[in-house]
């Protein structure tokens, strides 16, 4: 790479980072209200210090099982006399961070399948429709034609801003109006899209709420269909979380994963919440249940860019403190060639 060639891609990435630091602010302000003299260092470890650790995690909704693990293996470090500063302590509470995270990180892999099917579904205002826009944008970036399938036919505006997005990203939309059926949208945009030799569809789906059983049939529906139509399809599953909702993901993964079968994640809104840390509740979740499913983007802002692939390293050091001296280069930063999603 040329001299010019490298400090273009230094500058992205490092544009890349403080998106992703400023998208976490407010999460990472309440840990750092709530850690005290542990952000300052090269103090000796006291019960204080370790009570506002353990209360700045839980305020950020850690979660009560996730926090207790970490703070039982800090403290019996701090016994052994493995650690004896707060320096050395908060070093070590990052990589239990994200020891917890990196099991539940990978890229979304596009297949061979053609058309491959991707199913959005979570509740209202999760932000689905925002972030099938900012998907379309990536994948076409990376090579693949893109269609969306606009099956949210029940909130008035959802069609026109998925349709928008299409004209944004030079994407064709197959809609058929407010109040049409659903799977009949989806079954129309996979039809289509094999026709045009299309590489992805991206389905929206109305937001419905995890305990409304006949909306959960609906979905299942659409499931249903598209697979008699495609067999395997959809291809992927992924699940949009607002990270603001906090503890109430739990349940929202829970059902939606028993009535559709999840296989992937979003978590968004981490810029406008300061409980960013529930993303650790929900990698022990589905530790504790045997499930797999990986998160494959958290959104950090209302651009178009702002849609980041999930790397726990970076996460983990966006969110905590800066002042305790985690950098951006032990968060291992890494090209954007190795971001984002590519095809087998």
């Amino acid at each position: 790479m040329s001299e010019a060639g490298e400090e273009k891609g230094k500058g992205r990435r490092g544009s890349l980072w403080g998106r992703l630091k400023s998208g976490l602010g407010r999460t990472r302000n309440q840990l750092a209200s709530g850690m005290g003299n542990l952000i300052l260092g090269e103090k000796e470890i006291d019960e204080a210090a370790l009570e506002e650790l353990e209360t700045a995690l839980l305020l950020t909704d850690v979660g009560l099982d996730t926090t207790r693990e970490i703070m039982e293996q800090l403290t019996g470090r701090v016994r052994r006399r493995e650690l004896n500063n707060t320096h050395a302590l908060y070093e070590s509470l990052a990589r239990l961070l994200e020891d917890v995270l990196t099991p539940f990180a990978k890229p979304l892999v596009i297949g061979d399948e053609r058309p491959f099917v991707i199913f959005f579904v979570g509740v209202n205002g999760v932000g689905k429709t925002t972030t099938i826009g900012k998907l379309a944008r990536q994948l076409k970036a990376a090579g693949h034609s893109v269609l969306l399938a606009a099956g949210d036919t029940f909130r008035a505006a959802a069609v026109e801003q998925l349709s928008t997005w299409g004209a944004r990203e030079d994407v064709p939309v197959i809609s058929q109006g407010q109040g049409a059926d659903s799977a009949s949208v989806v079954y129309d945009a996979v039809q289509s899209a094999a026709a045009r030799d299309i590489d992805v569809v991206l389905a929206d789906t109305a937001g419905r709420l995890q305990a409304k059983t006949n909306l959960m049939e609906e979905l299942k529906k659409v499931q249903r269909v598209v697979g008699r139509l495609k067999e395997g399809a959809p291809h992927e599953v992924l699940l949009v979380l607002d990270a603001g909702v906090g503890q109430n993901a739990l349940s929202q993964l829970k059902e939606f994963d028993a009535a559709v079968g999840i296989t992937g994640l979003i978590l968004t809104k981490l810029d406008g919440t300061a409980k960013a840390g529930v993303i650790f509740a929900i990698a022990r979740s589905l530790a504790d249940s045997g499930r797999p499913i990986p998160v494959y983007y958290i959104g950090v802002g209302e651009g178009a860019d702002d849609l980041r692939p999930f790397e726990p390293a970076q996460f983990v050091a966006a969110l905590l403190p800066e002042e305790a001296g985690v950098l951006p280069e032990e968060a291992g930063l890494v090209p954007d060639s190795k971001h984002g999603s590519t095809a087998s």
